[in-house]
C-alpha cells in the first residue's frame, strides 16, 4: 500500500532546539519545484539503500530530494555556504575527536542540512551536487551564500 505525504511549508526547514533555521535560497528552481505546497510523496517499498558518507540522510532528516526514497520523520532544504578558510575538517560525528573525512580549502561550497550548536551537518559541493561527501564542519567555519 502506498500512502501520500504531504510536506507543508512548516515542515520544509528542520527544526530542533538550538537549531538555527534560515530562509530558503533564491534560485533553487528544483527544490522549489518540490517544495510546493500540495505536491505529495509517496514510499512505496523500503527505504533504498545508501552511501553514508554521500547520501546527505541521517535517522532523523534528509535532503528534500530524497523525500519519497526514504523514510526519515523530516526533509529540510540545504542552505548554501562557503567555507571560510583553508583547512576546515568534515568529521565524521559532531565532535572535535572524530574522524577526519576530508580537509577543505577556502571558498567549498558546502550544503548544510542542520545547524546545532557550534556544529553544521551537511553536503560538500554545490546546490545541484548530489554525490558529495556528507558529514560535520564547526559552523564558525562557514559563511551563508545570498
Amino acid at each position: 500500500m502506498t500512502a501520500g505525504v504531504n510536506l507543508p511549508e512548516s515542515l520544509l526547514l528542520y527544526k530542533r532546539p538550538g537549531s538555527h533555521a534560515r530562509g530558503a535560497p533564491e534560485g533553487l528552481t528544483d527544490i522549489a519545484a518540490m517544495t510546493t505546497p500540495g505536491i505529495s510523496y509517496s514510499l512505496s517499498g523500503p527505504s533504498e539503500k545508501h552511501d553514508p558518507a554521500h547520501l546527505p540522510v541521517r535517522g532523523d532528516l534528509a535532503h528534500i530530494r530524497l523525500a519519497g526514497k526514504v523514510f526519515v520523520p523530516h526533509y529540510v532544504v540545504p542552505l548554501p555556504h562557503r567555507v571560510n578558510g583553508a583547512g576546515t575538517q568534515v568529521l565524521s560525528a559532531a565532535r572535535a575527536d572524530a574522524e577526519v573525512l576530508a580537509v577543505l580549502p577556502t571558498g567549498t561550497g558546502f550544503q548544510v542540512l542542520d545547524l546545532a550548536g557550534t556544529w553544521a551537518w551537511g553536503q560538500v559541493g554545490e546546490a545541484d551536487a548530489e554525490d558529495g561527501l556528507v558529514g560535520y564542519v564547526p559552523a564558525e567555519a562557514l559563511h551563508a551564500v545570498e
